[in-house]
């Protein structure tokens, strides 16, 4: 199924600006005149709706992220003071850039040095917050401060550790990841992913969703076993004819809807069906 031609993309794709970007990068408070769509939120939405690296669109917008990486160019953000926006910029243009590729040098290594500093974080077997600042503030030379940097349980963070860490920290790593209480910041779903939403059919299951298709950027057979607990669950909700509806509620215009209109519920839950599969397809 291709919505690559659909009603979304075309608006997406037409809000391009030459560079590859969107305008501003990341702040929501501050869309550009006639660009009322930041580069990540359009990256989302490009992705839900089937967009890779193979397409040009995705192409520009990686090799504008990587002129910012290298220097040659700035994000227009202005960040507040309570981050260090030299970590903060370097960890979410990378992490964009690696969730699209793993082939980009620069990337790479902003995922290595968030390797070095888990690895090091769970050295004893089991997540140690003094080894964690102890490293950190031997790669960035600083302290971390802000809630996207105190811990690591944030959408950047997480793509760019998987495949990054020793394999006998991965599944450590990942166990922290699934029980953490507050969730993964960013993601609209704040308790721990070992936590079912109450309600199948409503806007908190989309929300989490998107975490386990996080999640399954993280390819060991350890680390997919422990998200077969959501297979077994998604089974359960599936409609006698092997589809499944998420509810109208599920509109988030992040990664649903996927067709032009949910006028019709059968649009609706071809969207959420075609959804739901390929999640499946990943765990």
């Amino acid at each position: 199924m291709d919505y690559k031609d659909g009603k979304w993309a075309k608006e997406i794709l037409n809000a391009q600006l030459k560079d590859g970007s969107w305008g501003y990068f990341h702040c929501f408070a501050m869309p550009l005149k006639n660009k009322p769509i930041t580069t990540e939120q359009a990256l989302r939405r490009l992705a839900a709706l089937g967009f890779t690296i193979n397409d040009l669109p995705i192409k520009k917008a990686v090799h504008y992220m990587n002129t910012c990486l290298s220097g040659k160019n700035n994000v227009p953000d202005k960040f507040d003071k309570v981050h260090d926006s030299s970590v903060f910029n370097e960890m979410m243009l990378a992490g964009w850039i690696k969730y699209f590729t793993e082939e980009n040098k620069l990337a790479n290594n902003a995922a290595k040095k968030w390797g070095e500093i888990v690895n090091y974080a769970f050295y004893n077997n089991k997540y140690d917050n003094d080894l964690y600042i102890k490293k950190y503030s031997e790669i960035f030379n600083n302290k971390p401060k802000g809630p996207r940097l105190i811990d690591f349980l944030t959408f950047y963070q997480v793509i760019l550790l998987s495949n990054t860490l020793e394999k006998n920290i991965e599944p450590l790593f990942f166990e922290y990841v699934i029980n953490y209480p507050a969730g993964i910041y960013y993601y609209g779903y704040n308790k721990p992913v070992t936590t079912l939403p109450e309600v199948f059919q409503s806007k908190k299951t989309s929300a989490y969703l998107r975490v386990i298709e996080l999640l399954t950027s993280y390819k060991s057979k350890k680390c997919r076993e422990k998200l077969f607990f959501v297979k077994k669950w998604l089974e359960s909700n599936k409609s006698n004819d092997n589809e499944w509806d998420l509810g109208k509620s599920s509109k988030d215009n992040i990664l649903l809807p996927l067709s032009d209109s949910w006028k019709k519920d059968e649009d609706r839950i071809k969207d959420c069906t075609y959804r739901i599969k390929k999640l499946l397809e990943r765990i």
